[in-house]
Order: C-alpha cells, then sequence, then structure tokens
C-alpha cells in the first residue's frame, strides 16, 4: 500500500530528477578559501576518496603531499600537489623522516603495524592523525542505534602485528574488523589526543569500482521486472566518497579529535525510497517484485548494500548512529547528485569495464529467480 506520506516523498524525489542539471553542479560550485592554510600528508592519496580529498583541500588552499607505492597513475591534479614515495609492506618510510605537516590522513591502513611505522617516522612531526576505520569494528552489528561507544570486535589471532596483507585477504571476514579496531588502538597508542577516527560503512559514488551501490541505478536504468530483496523499509546507509572526502579535510582545518561514525544520509533511508530515488533519476521504465528474505536465503542470493531489518546479524549495519558526526559537521550530498554523477563517471569507462558489474546478480540469475518466485505465488 503506497501512504500519502510515501506519495509526498516520491513526488519529491521526482521533482529532484527534473532539477538534476543543478543538483549535478552542486559539485562544482567553487570551494571557498580556509581560514588558515594546512600542511597535509596524505597517505595513499590515489584510491577511490583520496583524489576526492586532494582536490578539495587543494581549492580550500592547503599544500598537499601524497605518500603510496607510486603504483597508480596519479590524476591530473589543479595545483602543485609533492609526491613521496616508499612502501608501508617493507617499513620503508624513509621519504616521511624529517618532514613536518599539520596534519596526516591515513586511507588505506588495516594492518597495526602499519599505524606502528607510521608512528615511529612522524614522531613529533604532525599535529593530527586521521583515521579512516569502518563500522565494521563494532562487535555487535546486530542491534539498531550503534554509537561510536559500543564495543569493539576482538582479535582472536596470535599476533596482530604479524598481519599482512596476505593473511588478511585470506580471512578477511574475520579479520578485517579486528584488524581495524586494533589498528585504531595503536592509531591512539602513537598519537593519542591528537587521533580522530572516521567509520565511514558503504562509501559510493563516482570513482567506487566494488559496483555495490552501483548495482541499483544500473539495474533500475535498465527497466523491465526487476527483483528486490526483503521488505520495502529495510535501512540503507551510504556514503558520497566526495561527502566523506572533503569532511575529512573540514576536520582538519577544525582541529577536531575523537571518533565518528560516518555514514549517511541524514534522514531514515529504506530500500523503497532508495529504489524510486534511482528510477526518479534514470526514468527507468522498471517493475518492482519484491521478495521476502526466506526466498532470498533459500536460493543463496547475495544482494549488495542491502541488509535485512530483522533476523540478521548485521542488522544494526543499516541503522548506524551517525549523530556525533553530523553535530562534528558531515554534511550529505542529494540523493539525486550521488546517482546523477555516479552513472555519468561509469558511462565514461570503458565498454568492457560497463559490461563487467561486479556486484549483485545477473539478469540471466534473476530472470531464473522472479520464474521461481511467480511459480511458487501461482502454485
Amino acid at each position: 500500500m503506497t501512504t500519502r506520506r510515501d506519495l509526498l516523498k516520491l513526488g519529491a524525489l521526482t521533482a529532484a530528477a527534473t532539477a538534476l542539471p543543478a543538483l549535478a553542479a552542486q559539485s562544482t560550485v567553487p570551494v571557498t578559501r580556509a581560514a588558515r592554510p594546512l600542511r597535509i600528508l596524505i597517505l595513499g592519496g590515489t584510491g577511490f576518496t583520496g583524489p576526492f580529498q586532494v582536490n578539495y583541500a587543494l581549492a580550500r588552499g592547503h599544500k598537499v603531499t601524497l605518500f603510496n607505492r607510486g603504483k597508480r597513475p596519479s590524476p591530473e591534479w589543479p595545483g602543485e600537489v609533492e609526491q613521496l614515495h616508499g612502501d608501508r609492506n617493507t617499513g620503508d618510510l624513509k621519504s616521511l623522516e624529517g618532514r613536518k605537516w599539520d596534519v596526516c590522513i591515513d586511507n588505506p591502513t588495516s594492518l597495526p603495524f602499519w599505524v606502528r611505522d607510521a608512528g615511529k617516522a612522524l614522531k613529533g612531526n604532525v599535529g593530527q592523525y586521521l583515521f579512516i576505520s569502518t563500522i565494521s569494528t563494532y562487535a555487535d552489528g546486530s542491534k539498531p542505534g550503534i554509537t561510536e561507544d559500543a564495543a569493539l570486535a576482538p582479535y582472536k589471532g596470535k599476533d596482530a602485528m604479524a598481519e599482512t596483507q596476505e593473511t588478511l585477504r585470506a580471512d578477511i571476514e574475520n579479520l578485517y574488523g579486528p584488524l581495524k579496531a586494533l589498528s585504531e588502538a595503536e592509531v591512539r597508542k602513537q598519537f593519542g589526543e591528537r587521533s580522530t577516527i572516521v567509520r565511514p560503512g558503504y562509501i559510493v559514488g563516482p570513482r567506487d569500482e566494488t559496483d555495490r551501490f552501483t548495482y541499483w541505478p544500473l539495474r533500475v536504468a535498465q527497466g523491465g521486472q526487476m527483483l528486490v530483496p526483503g521488505d520495502r523499509d529495510d535501512p540503507v546507509q551510504i556514503i558520497d566518497g566526495r561527502d566523506l572526502g572533503e569532511w575529512m579535510v573540514r576536520l582538519a582545518e577544525a582541529g577536531t579529535y575523537g571518533t565518528f561514525n560516518a555514514v549517511g544520509p541524514d534522514y531514515t533511508l529504506g530500500m523503497d525510497a532508495m529504489l524510486h530515488g534511482c528510477q526518479a533519476v534514470t526514468g527507468g521504465g522498471v517493475e518492482f517484485t519484491r521478495v521476502p528474505l526466506a526466498f532470498v536465503e533459500e536460493n543463496k542470493v547475495e544482494f549488495p548494500i542491502w541488509v535485512p531489518s530483522h533476523d540478521n546479524p548485521y542488522a544494526g549495519y543499516g541503522q548506524v548512529s551517525n549523530a556525533r558526526a553530523i553535530k562534528a559537521g558531515l554534511t550529505f550530498r542529494p540523493l539525486a547528485t550521488t546517482v546523477t554523477d555516479l552513472l555519468a563517471w561509469f558511462r565514461s569507462l570503458p565498454a568492457e569495464r560497463q559490461a563487467t558489474v561486479k556486484a549483485g546478480i545477473t539478469r540471466e540469475q534473476e530472470t531464473k529467480l522472479l520464474q521461481a518466485w511467480q511459480a511458487r505465488k501461482g502454485a
């Protein structure tokens, strides 16, 4: 049943779609200069969120230094960016020694010894350390309203400092959250009260190579009968990579310390509203066919982003509290802007990449599941 509230919501989404050029233009609104220029060191910087941090920091008038292995081609920066090379896997951080920065933003770390080595190289030479962690650090993801003070996942291995990228990849389901939690602890050990921990959930938008969120607007745009799992109000939490990256720079400018859940939006977003938002943007002539959780589990199907709101050990991951982050200045682009810019970016990729969506189900799988569901309903 569609309620009056739903109609108002969907009407607002449709109105947003008609204003897409204006919404998309928000991404290119000139950025004002910061009151005080900072020297910012970014560990990584060429991955997903890093370029957004660099572009925003330059627009704000900051001096930016990147440290990475130099394996990825650097984007065309709109200003001068210093590049330092090294390898945190082997402990090669010599290029950082003897240099001073106002702030360090650590993007890629999932291993505690990376933080330990960074602490040694930067000891006494950095004012603030901002660390991107994850909501996967929480020990119990089943309950809604998870705050930053909730218990963290325990590490059950022998020696956290001996864990490497290889061991993490081999057992990522069991190691990722606990090792991120221990990396946070190492940040506090090395940098004390000058630490800022940011815990995002699903990071989405342009440059997202996982296709976890991208699957949904792409599929909606294709139209036709579409299989949708679970309940219409199953909660969805996402954050545009640009909102995350730019907020990290603002945290540095304000000298904000502490721990924050970086999830969005700033209202309750359910699967139904998200999908209708995608439809409003893409104009896809799609018919949503919703199937219950039991049918999804019976057929062993995995849908990205979607988290059932009940009977699930991860139900709370779609309902994490972001009140502290919003109070600290975290803002969110409209869903229409994220979807519009994401699709524009994805459609600019080579044809072979567009043909291989890395998440979700194929149309062939979907057709078989729809047939099975219709047969069950008709039985």
